[in-house]
C-alpha cells in the first residue's frame, strides 16, 4: 500500500511540474511576442544596479517622466510627450526594473533606490536640473528625488502620486501581494501571464475607472508589456517596497523646499485623492495643487490637455 502510494504522489509531482514548465514555455512565448509587438523604443543607460531604458526628444529645459507601478514610459508618449517636445527637452524612461529597463537585484527596488539610480542616469547624461513628472508610485519616486537628491532637479510635478501608505492597496493589485521573493518568481514563470490574460479588461476598468481606457492603450500606451514574466516580478517586488519606504518618506515631506505640485481626479479608484493631498498640503505650504472632477487615476491619459497645462505651469515655476 505505502509503495502504491509513493507511486501514485509520485506521479501527481511530475504532472505539476510538467504543467508548471508547460505554463512557464507558454508564458515566455507570450513575453517574446509582446517584446516583437513593441520593442524599445529609446535608448538603454547603465547605471549602478541596473539599467535605464529611456526615450530623449526635443530641446529646451529638460522635464523628466517617471511612470508608475507596473507600468511604462508609454504611459507618457502615448498621450503627453508630444504635447511638450516642441518647447522641452521631454525625457520619458522606464522605472529600474520596469519595462526595457533592469536591476541587478531586489534591493534597487526600494524607493530610495530606484531615486537614487535616476539621479546618476540624470548626472551621466547630463540632464541639468530638470522638472521631474512622476505619476502614481512615480510621483513617490519624484518626492524621493526631492528629498534626496534636491540639487539634482528644479522642481516636481506630481500626477495622481503615492503620497502616503494606503491603509488598505487597490483591488486592481492583489495579485501583488506577495511577501516571498520566491513564491514571487514562481508565480511570475508560471501563473502571472494567464491570470492577466483572463483579468485584462476588469483590471483596466478599475485603474482607468470612471474613466474609459483608450481602445490603443494596450499597444500604443504599453500595458502588453505587462504580460511578461518579469514584469509581474517588478511590479509584485515594487509593491512590497512602499510598505517598507513609505512611511519614512511621507514624514520628511516638509524638507522640500522647491517648486512643487499635484493635480489629481477625485473620483481615483486607485490612491485616495484627499488621503494623499492632505499629506502634501499639510507638508509643503508652496504646493500648487489642482483637482479635476470626475477623473480617475491616469489622468495623463484621460485628460492630456489639463495634464499639459500643469507640467507647462511647473516648468514655469521651476525654471523660472
Amino acid at each position: 500500500m505505502t509503495s502504491i502510494l509513493l507511486m501514485v504522489l509520485g506521479g501527481l509531482v511530475l504532472v505539476i511540474l510538467a504543467a508548471m514548465a508547460g505554463l512557464s514555455i507558454w508564458s515566455h512565448m507570450v513575453a517574446h511576442r509582446v517584446e516583437a509587438a513593441i520593442p524599445p523604443a529609446g535608448e538603454i543607460a547603465t547605471v549602478t544596479g541596473g539599467k535605464i531604458h529611456y526615450l530623449d526628444q526635443g530641446e529646451g529645459r529638460p522635464i523628466v517622466m517617471i511612470h508608475g507601478l507596473a507600468g511604462h514610459l508609454q504611459n507618457f508618449t502615448h498621450s503627453t510627450t508630444d504635447a511638450l517636445k516642441d518647447d522641452f527637452r521631454v525625457i520619458a524612461l522606464d522605472r529600474p526594473g520596469s519595462g526595457y529597463s533592469a536591476r541587478d537585484s531586489d534591493e534597487q527596488a526600494r524607493i530610495p533606490e530606484q531615486a537614487r539610480m535616476i539621479a546618476e542616469f540624470l548626472a551621466a547624461k547630463g540632464i541639468e536640473k530638470p522638472l521631474i513628472a512622476g505619476h502614481s508610485l512615480g510621483g513617490a519616486v519624484a518626492l524621493t528625488l526631492a528629498l534626496n537628491h534636491p540639487d539634482s532637479i528644479s522642481g516636481i510635478a506630481l500626477i495622481a502620486p503615492l503620497a502616503k501608505l494606503p491603509e488598505e492597496g487597490a483591488k486592481a493589485f492583489n495579485a501583488l501581494k506577495i511577501a516571498s521573493p520566491l513564491i514571487r518568481r514562481l508565480v511570475g514563470e508560471t501563473l502571472a501571464v494567464p491570470m492577466s490574460i483572463r483579468t485584462g479588461d476588469a483590471t483596466l476598468r478599475l485603474v482607468f475607472g470612471p474613466n474609459e481606457a483608450p481602445a490603443d492603450f494596450r499597444l500604443r500606451g504599453g500595458g502588453l508589456l505587462g504580460l511578461r514574466p518579469r514584469a509581474f516580478v517588478t511590479a509584485s517586488t515594487d509593491y512590497a517596497a512602499v510598505g517598507l519606504d513609505m512611511p519614512a518618506l511621507t514624514a520628511r515631506f516638509s524638507e522640500i523646499k522647491m517648486p512643487a505640485g499635484v493635480i489629481y481626479g477625485d473620483s481615483d479608484r486607485i490612491l485616495d485623492a484627499t488621503i494623499n493631498l492632505d499629506a502634501l498640503r499639510s507638508s509643503i505650504p508652496q504646493l500648487d495643487a489642482e483637482v479635476l472632477p470626475g477623473i480617475g487615476h491616469m489622468v495623463q491619459i484621460n485628460r492630456p490637455a489639463e495634464t499639459e497645462a500643469f507640467i507647462r505651469r511647473m516648468a514655469a515655476k521651476s525654471f523660472g
